[in-house]
């Protein structure tokens, strides 16, 4: 089971490889606001887990099992943030909010806010409802 710290890390090597088709230890420290000498110590980490594949001096490689989560942590991230704007949350708020409860949620959880988000969006009279109370 993954901690917080090891979501992070996942979500963000995730997000570097999509982008730019390599994470490097660099990019992922400057991403997080940790020096690259932390970023190593979770690859490390992260290697021993099964999620990314570490090679000193060479890019970070999600492995399968890596990919399959990071994809789903960024996932995760989007479907909150869109609740939160669904029901008004001021944006400059929204990625602070956001990064505050992620980690804090189940699974379950989710999968009923994902239920929630898919029926608020079939409701067009409901969410403008909601914005009219704000």
């Amino acid at each position: 089971m993954a901690t917080p710290g090891m979501e992070d890390y996942i979500e963000q090597i995730y997000l570097h490889f999509e982008a730019k088709g390599e994470a490097r230890v660099s990019d992922v420290a400057e991403s997080l606001s940790v020096l690259p000498s932390s970023v190593t110590k979770m690859a490390q980490r992260l290697a021993r887990e099964g999620y990314v594949i570490y090679e000193r001096y060479k890019g970070l490689v999600l492995t399968e099992r890596g990919l399959k989560f990071g994809k789903k942590l960024v996932m995760r991230h989007e479907l909150l943030e869109q609740f939160l704007r669904i029901i008004g949350v001021d944006e400059v708020n929204i990625y602070r909010d956001v990064e505050g409860i992620e980690h804090h949620l189940s699974w379950n959880a989710m999968d009923r806010i994902t239920n929630l988000v898919e029926a608020m969006e079939q409701d067009d009279e409901f969410v403008e409802n909601l914005k009219k109370r704000q």
